[in-house]
């Protein structure tokens, strides 16, 4: 099993890496637009997400300008968001992305789109990185499936953008 896991989720990163590449550097621009100017990054991770900001803020390499996002009430329009959640449908993050919007403030959203009819981060964020993760990667002999990587696929494209963002800004300077 261990096997078949490991090549499903190098299966995973290659649709990320192949599929969300251009996404990847528009939110690493749209990031990286904060730091260059006068705002701060916020990171909001719902449920298990919520790795990706450990990782982001008390990471042996923390993402430079990144902070918690505990409220939107001292978001200026200098500020960046980064919301990461399971699935594109998540109710709080939905909550959270229209007050973005209200208060114009341009956010990017990591999520697996799981095509649900209603609302969407996908419709709402400037731009949205889908993890290619709706189910679980590995089918069991009962024929239910097992193995939802969501945090490592976010964990992937969160140092995809953070790379991105060194970039830009090392070119910016």
């Amino acid at each position: 099993m261990q096997k078949m896991f490991t090549t499903q989720l190098a299966g995973l990163f290659k649709r990320i890496f192949e599929k969300e590449e251009y996404n990847i550097e528009d939110g690493a621009r749209v990031l990286a637009q904060a730091l260059a100017g006068e705002g701060a990054i916020f990171i909001k991770g719902f449920k298990e997400m919520e790795g990706v900001l450990s990782e982001a803020i008390e990471g042996v390499e923390p993402l430079k300008g990144a902070t918690r996002l505990e409220s939107t009430d001292s978001l200026t329009h200098a500020d960046r968001v980064l919301l990461i959640t399971r699935f594109a449908n998540d109710e709080d993050a939905i909550s959270l992305g229209e007050k973005l919007v209200e208060k114009n403030i341009s956010f990017v959203a990591i999520a697996g789109e799981n095509k649900s009819e209603g609302k969407s981060l996908a419709d709402l964020a400037d731009v949205f990185i889908q993890t290619s993760l709706v189910k679980p990667l590995l089918p069991t002999e009962d024929g239910n499936r097992v193995g939802f990587p969501s945090l490592m696929a976010a964990l992937y494209i969160y140092f995809s953008l953070k790379f991105s963002i060194e970039d830009i800004l090392e070119e910016y300077e």
